[in-house]
């Protein structure tokens, strides 16, 4: 059996007050949904808000002082900063901040099932919503204003923001993927009921992987992979590839979605976990050799190792994102979670405490990989 990773230490992530912010119900601190790094700065976005947060590195090795960047300051959302975002992804490289929303519907959560109003309950499921918020890829230039202290802004020098188009109908990679044969039937399913949903986010130049936390096609998780460029009119844009926008890329992960991505080198780290709205074990593969890859395809399974088991708890501690953290060892990982565990949280403090890990990159395999007959 597959051994959990050790957790080296903690790191405190400290946040001011969240009850000013419109529009969200819980506190940052605890719906945390995407984190990168650049220098002593960390990005954090919560999938309530159209924000990401900046977090900077304190003497004691904790991140605070945060600073909070309202995404409509910097792009025309069709919603503007009322529409949630659903940001799930985030990844600092190039000088660019990385932004990528689920791109998913979601269908109404039932209420009144338990006091005799099971029949408004079940006509409330019928409603399937779209946010067109949701449907953002984009990229904010920083700056460095002092040594490890990074800034999103509106122009830095010759680099200026840019995004996907994201329409109130339609978005460029829901365009995009229309006509494909895996995917298209997934983008009218909503997510966590296997539907189109983005959540993992990896970046080099003009190279972007995506990771989908569904569909999951007979076990295989999806990876779409796009080279962009920008336009005259400040779009990003999707080259073409083989024809298509884009390539795919289907890994084997015994039927568990992907939740984030971080390239290690030429190798992507997939954080993977369930699909559907259940409970269960996530875990860390190494994809060897991903930034190698130059046609889609089915991964082989030989190229695809499990480096890591995430400690399980039943209600609470999701995994949600993942970052190198390299001065606590080369194999080592900061992990973030969605609905942490009590004790990770100082609700006066608006402090929650994210873990840093330990991977074995040298494992052979585990429970995900073991051939079977």
């Amino acid at each position: 059996m597959p051994q959990t990773a050790p957790v080296s230490h903690q790191v405190a992530l400290a946040f001011h007050d969240w009850r000013p912010l419109r529009h969200v119900e819980d506190p940052l601190h605890k719906d945390l949904s995407a984190v990168a790094r650049a220098g002593d700065s960390l990005f954090v976005a919560c999938d309530e808000t159209a924000s990401v947060e900046r977090l900077s590195r304190q003497p004691d090795g904790s991140y605070g002082a945060h600073a909070h960047f309202a995404l409509d300051a910097f792009f025309d959302l069709p919603e503007g900063d009322g529409g949630e975002m659903d940001i799930e992804g985030l990844c600092a490289n190039g000088g660019y901040l990385w932004i990528v929303g689920s791109h998913s519907l979601k269908r109404a959560k039932p209420k009144g099932e338990d006091d005799g109003k099971s029949a408004e309950a079940l006509e409330r499921m019928e409603r399937i919503e779209r946010e067109p918020n949701r449907f953002f890829l984009g990229r904010i230039p920083l700056i460095e204003e002092r040594p490890g202290l990074f800034t999103p802004v509106a122009r830095g020098g010759e680099r200026r923001p840019a995004s996907a188009r994201c329409g109130q109908k339609r978005g460029a990679l829901e365009r995009w993927l229309r006509r494909d044969a895996h995917l298209a039937p997934f983008l009218d399913i909503p997510s966590k009921e296997n539907g189109f949903d983005v959540e993992g986010l990896a970046v080099r130049g003009d190279r972007v992987w995506l990771g989908l936390r569904g569909p999951v096609l007979r076990g295989h998780a999806v990876v779409i992979e796009m080279t962009l460029k920008v336009t005259s009119k400040g779009r990003l844009k999707a080259r073409r590839i083989d024809g298509r926008r884009y390539r795919k890329h289907l890994l084997d992960t015994r039927g568990l979605g992907i939740r984030d991505m971080r390239l290690d080198g030429e190798d992507l780290l997939l954080l993977v976990g369930p699909t559907m709205s259940i409970e269960g074990p996530a875990y860390v593969l190494r994809w060897r050799g991903a930034a190698r890859q130059d046609v889609a395809g089915v991964v082989d399974p030989d190229r695809i190792r499990e480096v890591a088991e995430l400690p399980y708890r039943l209600h609470a501690d999701h995994p949600e994102g993942l970052e190198l953290w390299p001065e606590a060892g080369p194999d080592a990982l900061l992990v973030i979670y969605d609905a942490p565990a009590p004790e990770r949280v100082d609700p006066e403090r608006f402090t929650v405490q994210a873990d840093v890990i330990c991977t074995e990159t040298r494992r052979s395999g585990g429970l995900l990989h073991r051939r079977t007959r």
